[in-house]
C-alpha cells in the first residue's frame, strides 16, 4: 500500500488509478493556493500564539509556504494528481522542504474547514474586482450619459416608439441596473466575510485554538458560529453566482439593445471597429460580435447558478465529496462576468451616436401622442376622453402619412374644441423632453442633474 496519501493508515489497497484522477480536484482547485497559503499562515501562527507550536516551529512553517507560494508563482512547482487537491500538493511541499515539523500544520483543522476558508477568501477577492469592474463601466456609462444628455431618441415598449427620451436618459438606466448589481455583490461579501477555519472536521478541535485571532488575521468580520454549517455553507458561492447572473442579465439586455441600435433597420450607434468582426463571405458585413458574445455568455452564468443550487439541495450536513464541485462553476463564473464587464467598460466609451438618426425616429413614431393627450387634460378635458381624441388625431396622421406635428390646426380642432394654437409646442419632440424636469425624468436638465447625483452615489 503506498503511503503517499495523507490518509493511508486506515487502507489495505491503493487507490484505482483511474478513480485517483475522477476525484482529484488539484487540475482547477490550485488557483486557490494564494489564499490556501494565506490561510495556513495565519492557521500556523495561531497555533504558536496558543502554544501548540513553539515560535521556531511557527517561522519555520511560514517561511516555507512563502516559499512555495514563489515557486508556484514562478511556475517552478510540481502538481501531482495522486495528492488529490491543491491543500495536500502544498502541504507534502512543505514537508519535503522544512522536514517533519511540517506535519505539524494541519493540527486543529480539517480540508473541510481549510477549503471553505480558501473558497471564501478566494471570492471575497473575486467580488472586490468584480465591484471595481462594475464601478468602471458605470464610470463609462456616465460619460457617454453626459454627452448626450440633450440627444433625442425614442423610448419603446413593446419595442413599439412611445415616448421621446434622451440617449442619455437612456444609458442613465444602465446605470441603474449596475448600480442595483453592485448593492447585491457587497451584501453578498459581507454575509461571506466569515471565517470557517476552526470547525474542523465538522465537530471542532479539541486543541485549545483562538479562530477571533486568525479571523482578524485573514480580514474576517467574525467567525461561524456553528462547526456544522461552517464546513458544509455553500451559500456565499451561490449567492455570488446569483448575483453575476444578475449582472449578466443586466449586460445581456444592454447587448441587445447595442445590437439591435447598430443594425441598419435602426443605425442608432456606432460600435467602435475594434469590437466587431467582419464576414468572410460578405465585405459590407460589421457584425456586433462582443454584444453578442456576452448575450450568448450569460446563459454560461445561469447554467453555473442552477448547477450549484442542484449541487446542494439534496446534501445532508455536514461536508460531503458533492462539495469538490462547486469550484469550477465559481471559477468560471468570475472569469466570465470579469471578461464580460472589461469588454463593456472597454467599448461603452467609444460609443457613437447617430444624433439624426435617433431624432428622425422619435419624429416619426408619434411619440408625442402622450402630450397631445396631457394638453388636453390641462385643458379641462377628461384623460379618457383625451386618450380617445388623440387616438383619432393618430389615426388621421397614419392615413395621410403625417407626423402629428404636421397636422394642420383646424384638423386638430375638428377633434377637440380645446386645442388652440399652443398645442404645437407639446408635439415637438424638444418641447415633450423639456416638460420632464422632475427628479427621473428625461429632460435634458434633469439628466444632468442626475449624472451629478450618480456620480456622487459611485464616488461615496
Amino acid at each position: 500500500m503506498s503511503k503517499d496519501k495523507p490518509w493511508s493508515g486506515r487502507f489495505t489497497e491503493a487507490t484505482d488509478r483511474f478513480v485517483e484522477e475522477f476525484t482529484a480536484s488539484v487540475g482547477f482547485d490550485r488557483r486557490l493556493y494564494r489564499h490556501d497559503i494565506a490561510g495556513s499562515i495565519a492557521h500556523a501562527r495561531m497555533l504558536a500564539k496558543v502554544g501548540v507550536l513553539t515560535g521556531k516551529e511557527c517561522e519555520q512553517i511560514v517561511n516555507g509556504l512563502e516559499e512555495i507560494g514563489r515557486e508556484i508563482a514562478a511556475g517552478d512547482f510540481a502538481w501531482s494528481t495522486a495528492l488529490e487537491d491543491v491543500h495536500m500538493n502544498i502541504e507534502s511541499r512543505l514537508t519535503a522542504r522544512i522536514g517533519e515539523v511540517g506535519k505539524k500544520l494541519h493540527t486543529g483543522r480539517s480540508r473541510n474547514d481549510q477549503v471553505a476558508t480558501d473558497l471564501r477568501l478566494y471570492l471575497r477577492d473575486g467580488i472586490d474586482e468584480t465591484l471595481a469592474a462594475v464601478k468602471r463601466l458605470q464610470a463609462a456609462i456616465l460619460t457617454v450619459a453626459e454627452r448626450e444628455a440633450a440627444t433625442p431618441m425614442p423610448g419603446f415598449t413593446h419595442l413599439q416608439i412611445a415616448q421621446p427620451v434622451t440617449f442619455g436618459h437612456h444609458l442613465l438606466a444602465w446605470f441603474e441596473m449596475l448600480d442595483r448589481d453592485a448593492g447585491r455583490l457587497a451584501d453578498a461579501r459581507r454575509r461571506l466575510n466569515l471565517l470557517p477555519l476552526g470547525a474542523a472536521a465538522l465537530a471542532g478541535t479539541s486543541f485549545p485554538i483562538d479562530r477571533e485571532h486568525v479571523a482578524r488575521a485573514l480580514g474576517f468580520d467574525g467567525v461561524c458560529e456553528n462547526s456544522l454549517d461552517a464546513v458544509s455553507d455553500r451559500d456565499f458561492a451561490i449567492e455570488f453566482t446569483a448575483a453575476a447572473a444578475q449582472i449578466m442579465m443586466h449586460l445581456s439586455r444592454m447587448s441587445e439593445e447595442l445590437v439591435l441600435w447598430a443594425s441598419p433597420m435602426f443605425g442608432f450607434v456606432e460600435l467602435p471597429d475594434a469590437f466587431c468582426t467582419g464576414s468572410s463571405i460578405m465585405p459590407q458585413k460589421k457584425n456586433p460580435d462582443v454584444p453578442e458574445l456576452v448575450r450568448g455568455k450569460t446563459g454560461r452564468v445561469y447554467g453555473h447558478l442552477t448547477a450549484l443550487l442542484t449541487l446542494m439541495k439534496g446534501q445532508p450536513l455536514a461536508y460531503n465529496k458533492d462539495n469538490q464541485e462547486d469550484k469550477e462553476p465559481v471559477f468560471d463564473t468570475l472569469d466570465t462576468v470579469l471578461g464580460c464587464l472589461r469588454a463593456y467598460g472597454d467599448m461603452v466609451p467609444q460609443l457613437k451616436a447617430n444624433r439624426e438618426r435617433m431624432l428622425a425616429a422619435a419624429r416619426g413614431g408619434y411619440a408625442t401622442a402622450t402630450d397631445l393627450a396631457d394638453y388636453l387634460v390641462r385643458k379641462g378635458v377628461p384623460f379618457r376622453d383625451a386618450h380617445e381624441i388623440v387616438g383619432r388625431a393618430v389615426r388621421l396622421a397614419i392615413d395621410t402619412h403625417r407626423d402629428l406635428a404636421a397636422l394642420k390646426l383646424e384638423e386638430l380642432q375638428a377633434l377637440s374644441s380645446a386645442i388652440g394654437q399652443d398645442v404645437y409646442a407639446s408635439l415637438l419632440v424638444e418641447g415633450s423632453l423639456n416638460a420632464r424636469r422632475h427628479t427621473g425624468g428625461t429632460a435634458p436638465e434633469a439628466v444632468r442633474e442626475a449624472i451629478v447625483r450618480a456620480r456622487r452615489r459611485l464616488d461615496g
